[in-house]
């Protein structure tokens, strides 16, 4: 089973921290056209988490998603990471973001996923706070180690059921492979910009479970610029040394060239299903449960 997803956040991005250049607006619409137009021609639907701000800002972005038939689901609210907030402020975030979202479609959201996969050892109580939300499906755990964090302690790296205190979630874990001993995701993000199509296509023909997941800003072509040391620090939350703004201009720029072809290519050369498609598909009697009770 291959889930295909997609992160919707640049509109967000461009207006609060970027400096609203009204020239991008209409890049990043001919982006999300592209990839609208794409599924249509392959026949897939895929799951776009959007951020909160960005429905209340741009709904008519959201609309066009929707109407083309493919699910909405939550990216948070200001693309704050999880593992910065407390757990009153999560709830507040959650809530505010659903309650945008679902003003914007006009229905229930039930899929979630956390900006940079920020659900970790630190704070297991997000699965309740969002279970309580009334999310039934996350997409949250990278279960391994990574520079901002990870969850390496998680237990699956397959579909699976979380338990904690009185509530449960259906949690659809970020894919890995392994080499050197480590895993490593390969199929989203900086990670399918860095590898080889060829070795993204490889892993994935051989796995018995994918998750693939983009961003705009991932499939267009452009040099990333260096923060400065405030916005840095604002955003990230770590020292806005010279080496960690480096690494994060290199880790946003390497292979953005030619990535929005290679990902119709990935696309075109396997089978897709969003996250609610993939839910009505597994037999969740069958799957592990992790069961985080007394771990928080």
């Amino acid at each position: 089973m291959n889930i295909l997803s997609f992160d919707i956040e640049e509109w967000y991005f461009e207006k609060f921290l970027y400096g609203d250049r009204k020239e991008m607006y209409p890049v990043y619409m001919g982006y999300l056209d592209r990839i609208l137009d794409m599924l249509d021609r392959e026949g897939d639907k895929a799951t776009f988490f959007c951020v909160g701000e960005m429905a209340k800002h741009f709904p008519d972005v959201i609309r066009k998603i929707d109407t083309r038939g493919h699910e909405i689901g939550c990216h948070s609210n200001t693309h704050t990471w999880l593992n910065k907030l407390t757990e009153e402020q999560m709830y507040a975030d959650t809530r505010d973001s659903l309650a945008s979202i679902e003003d914007a479609i006009g229905r229930k959201v039930i899929s979630y996923r956390a900006p940079a996969f920020s659900i970790g050892e630190s704070n297991k109580y997000a699965f309740e706070v969002l279970a309580e939300c009334g999310i039934e499906c996350d997409a949250s755990v990278y279960p391994a180690s990574r520079d901002f964090g990870g969850f390496s302690s998680f237990g699956a790296k397959e579909p699976c059921i979380i338990k904690i205190g009185n509530k449960s979630i259906k949690e659809f874990p970020i894919c890995l492979t392994t080499a050197f001993g480590r895993g490593f995701a390969y199929s989203g993000g900086g990670y399918f910009r860095l590898l080889p199509l060829w070795f993204v296509k490889k892993v994935l023909s051989s796995a018995d479970y994918g998750m693939c997941y983009f961003h705009i800003e991932d499939l267009m072509y452009r040099k990333y610029k260096m923060h400065d040391r405030e916005f840095f620090e604002n955003y990230y939350k770590i020292p806005g040394t010279f080496k960690n703004r480096f690494v994060r201009m290199i880790k946003g720029s390497i292979g953005t060239k030619g990535a929005f072809n290679e990902m119709e290519q990935l696309v075109s050369s396997f089978e897709f299903v969003n996250l609610e498609k993939a839910d009505q598909l597994i037999n969740w009697n069958e799957t592990k449960v992790i069961d985080l009770k007394g771990n928080i």
